[in-house]
């Protein structure tokens, strides 16, 4: 008599991209956000666990004179209605101007959009842009 290991079969152990699949088509996957009871739930969330539409955006901001800070009213350009605040902002070194960090109405989130800024009592203009402000320039080797 040979005492060894036992042979499990492998579908027992393993996750097969048929089995992940197969869940999503029994709608196995969306489980927590219909019960929603997680951290957050009730600030991402609507009805019946679908995704609540955001009313604001975390945006770049760049184009001031100043650096800004935290707390400063964003602005519309033209027709000066309040459209969000800034969150942090300073002077960047490797771009040479300042630059900030903030959210906006999902309208005017658009990169381009023109917006200005509140410093130091001032309004100076500044436009949404892309983030990153600098892009990464690392060298990965391959594999």
């Amino acid at each position: 008599m040979r005492f060894g290991r036992k042979k499990i079969a492998p579908s027992v152990h393993t996750h097969t991209p048929t089995n992940v699949k197969q869940c999503h088509r029994e709608g196995k996957g969306s489980r927590r956000r219909m019960e929603g009871g997680f951290l957050g739930a009730k600030h991402i969330l609507g009805e019946g666990g679908k995704f609540k539409k955001q009313t604001r955006k975390r945006v770049g901001i760049m184009g001031m004179k100043a650096p800004t800070r935290q707390g400063a009213v964003l602005k519309d350009a033209e027709t000066d209605a309040v459209v969000g605040q800034v969150t942090s902002g300073t002077y960047s070194p490797s771009l040479k101007a300042p630059i900030a960090m903030g959210y906006v109405e999902t309208a005017y989130s658009k990169v381009g959009t023109n917006v200005a800024v509140e410093v130091r009592g001032k309004q100076q203009p500044a436009t949404i842009a892309k983030m990153p402000f600098v892009e990464s320039r690392y060298y990965r080797v391959p594999e």
